[in-house]
């Protein structure tokens, strides 16, 4: 089972938020907390919103505003996206590295893209950014 799998109907999500049902629909139709439906359009919350909830819950009773806690999570789910993003990128290089040794690692295009380099061959656009791991004396 995964954080993003869409499993509990509506009450179990608030008995495990400890929020009443109502809230968790009102929630939704402010756009804080947005469950995936169902082909019937019952609402399915996953482990990762159930903690949401649980984290709206927390944020308003310090008094934060419903709009800042809306604010709150768009940036929280933005930084679980970059991260997975990073994860990608480390990857993609970590296999560039144990496959091409000592050359030009890739080049990143304007949309953030990984793009092979062959060995000598320069990035088309000055901005991009190039990675790559030098030779060393002994190797040549």
């Amino acid at each position: 089972m995964e954080a993003d799998d869409p499993i509990f109907p509506i009450a179990a999500a608030a008995e495990l938020a400890g929020m009443h049902p109502q809230t968790l629909r009102q929630y939704d139709r402010l756009g804080l907390v947005v469950p995936r439906r169902t082909s019937g359009k019952s609402r399915r919350y996953s482990l990762r919103e159930v903690a949401q909830l649980r984290e709206v819950q927390r944020l308003s009773s310090e008094g934060v505003s419903l709009e800042g806690i809306k604010r709150v999570l768009e940036l929280e789910n933005e930084v679980v996206s970059l991260r997975d993003r990073v994860r990608q990128l480390e990857t993609a290089l970590a296999n560039e590295l144990l496959s091409r040794p000592g050359a030009r690692v890739f080049a990143s295009s304007p949309q953030g893209d990984v793009v092979p380099l062959r060995h000598g061959t320069r990035a088309a656009r000055r901005t991009e950014v190039m990675v790559w791991r030098p030779r060393s004396i002994e190797s040549e």
